[in-house]
């Protein structure tokens, strides 16, 4: 067997794992649309809510995705992310609905320790706001296990209680793609489509059906700072400090959540294949390797989660 025969079979391998992954993720965004009255899919611009749009367009046709797509804004996300948004969300017809921190922060239901304190965190409350103002019973997101570790606990239709909160000892089995989607009054449930899928599963697939990305994902020259082993991009809101030094570098996000937790990795990969090959090199998990906020015990995951993060 040759060099090009080993590439073909890989491809051929790798193609009926993706095919397996999208198959799964279909039958859970129908699965939603059947056992609900009132879903959404939270949409963020980023990679993974992009990879579930296409996978819901493949499951419904285009422009006839059956909810409304979510969004919550910290007001401080990366313009180049909610252009993107507001873009796709325009060629796919579909309905978009964005709750923004702000708001929360006007009515006194969110208060900041600071000015500077990141909003990531209390996301939460807009969230949960926003589940009651639609009364929504599911809300379809991104994330993956193999983000973190509190993530690797869920289920694939997370049960949340009357308060909205997730209780990891309570979550219901899931045997042969059965699942319990009963809810009592006020319950609703998180359901993770791509639950199953890795970053180079998702890169792959963005490779493989040429998916558009906001630009931030692949390599750009940013001013950066070097901080606590991460690479701080030197924005208005996330200026260097004293006796730090500015460098401009190829960079690009491996996730695009608030600028003021967000940090870009060293990078001069153009395309999704490019970064293919650098996934399949990092030892590293993207939010490890890029999430600030992910570092403190206070602002854990599985805390957040606990208290009705995404």
């Amino acid at each position: 067997m040759n060099a090009r025969t080993d590439f073909s079979a890989l491809n051929q391998l790798s193609n009926r794992h993706l095919d397996a992954l999208e198959e799964e993720t279909i039958f859970v965004l129908r699965e939603v649309a059947a056992a609900f009255e009132r879903p959404t899919l939270l949409f963020s611009g980023g990679k993974d809510s992009l990879v579930m749009l296409r996978c819901a367009e493949k499951a419904f046709g285009a422009g006839r995705i059956p909810y409304p797509l979510l969004m919550i804004d910290t007001g401080h996300n990366f313009p180049e992310v909610t252009d993107f948004r507001d873009l796709r969300a325009r060629e796919l017809g579909a309905e978009l609905i964005v709750r923004s921190v702000e708001d929360s922060m006007a009515r006194g239901t969110v208060r900041l320790a600071h000015p500077g304190e990141s909003r990531n965190v209390h996301q939460s409350v807009t969230l949960l706001e926003a589940i009651e103002e639609f009364r929504f019973d599911a809300l379809i997101g991104g994330a993956r296990r193999d983000e973190e570790k509190a993530r690797a606990k869920e289920r694939i239709f997370s049960h949340r209680d009357s308060f909205g909160q997730w209780q990891p000892k309570d979550q219901r089995p899931e045997l042969w793609t059965l699942f319990n989607t009963r809810l009592q009054p006020g319950e609703h449930f998180r359901v993770f489509p791509i639950s199953n899928w890795t970053e180079l599963d998702v890169w792959q697939y963005i490779e493989r059906e040429q998916i558009a990305l906001p630009s931030l994902y692949y390599t750009h020259p940013r001013e950066v700072v070097e901080r606590k082993g991460l690479l701080v991009p030197v924005t208005a809101l996330t200026p260097a400090r004293e006796g730090e030094q500015v460098q401009t570098r190829g960079v690009r996000f491996r996730t695009v959540g608030d600028v003021t937790c967000t940090c870009p990795v060293e990078s001069l990969a153009a395309t999704a294949g490019d970064i293919v090959l650098e996934t399949l090199a990092a030892d590293v998990s993207e939010r490890g390797a890029t999430r600030m906020d992910d570092k403190t015990s206070d602002a854990s995951m599985e805390k957040r989660k606990k208290d009705g993060y995404f």
